[in-house]
């Protein structure tokens, strides 16, 4: 291996290295938690991050709505969060176990009740509404609400970014799922093979649109995370794709 390349390989090595401590040492922050008793072990069914069935989502019983200021407008769908149980020794399981969660939905606010005992989603409340089997894996069921810390974490997934193509001939949109690193995505390109990259913007959550008829085009996708880091995945769909399917890229 020659210099310039040993050279590369060393601050792309170092790179990674200091992506996994980051997300590994990130600072705990304090918060609550509550949970939502749903059949099948999902919070939701479909949720703000517009994910549809969580189960078939691959995001499942480990899902979590957030509240306004942790939530950010949908920005946050996808980020994965480690959540331990703290400080009250009734509700909290021994030994603090720890739970990851993905943010899929949002928990709205309720003014018309007090921050402690209702409107646990008011601003400024960092709390994470869970599904019961997450929440039994942290702390006691009969608890209604329970103090947590909590931090960002890399999100580990299996197979590539999910890309699920839905719109008319004159309205393109995709909703990205299954992103590892930070999984948050932030900015999002598509190009057909008889265009150039277009810029997309967020619909809402994880939808992504652009006013553009791509049909009969092979397509491609560009993705931006969180952390700044770009992947472009190359004839993700094929010239004969149809709205409704959903196909896969490469991965973080």
């Amino acid at each position: 291996m020659g210099a310039l390349q040993a050279t590369v390989f060393f601050f792309i090595f170092l790179k990674a290295c200091c992506e996994i401590t980051d997300a590994e040492n990130a600072e705990w922050k304090t918060g609550t938690a509550t949970y939502s008793k749903e059949t099948e072990g999902s919070i939701i069914t479909e949720g703000a991050c517009g994910y549809g069935d969580l189960h078939k989502a691959t995001y499942g019983k480990h899902s979590a709505g957030l509240s306004t200021i942790l939530f950010n407008r949908g920005s946050t769908c996808g980020a994965c969060y480690e959540l331990r149980c703290v400080d009250h020794i009734l509700w909290c399981l021994q030994g603090s176990p720890s739970v990851i969660l993905t943010a899929t939905d949002f928990c709205p606010p309720n003014y018309g009740l007090s921050a402690d005992y209702g409107g646990w989603c008011n601003m400024p409340k960092e709390h994470f509404e869970m599904s019961e089997a997450a929440f039994a894996e942290i702390a006691v069921r009969k608890a209604d609400i329970v103090p947590v810390q909590y931090r960002r974490v890399k999100c580990d997934r299996s197979g590539g970014l999910r890309f699920s193509l839905s719109g008319n001939s004159r309205f393109f949109q995709v909703l990205i799922s299954n992103v590892g690193l930070d999984g948050e995505v932030v900015a999002v390109k598509v190009k057909g093979s008889r265009t150039g990259w277009i810029t997309m913007a967020r619909n809402w959550g994880q939808n992504w649109q652009c006013n553009v008829n791509l049909k009969g085009q092979p397509i491609a996708f560009e993705v931006t995370a969180n952390s700044g880091r770009t992947l472009a995945s190359y004839n993700v769909a094929p010239a004969n794709w149809q709205f409704g399917q959903t196909f896969e890229g490469k991965q973080f």
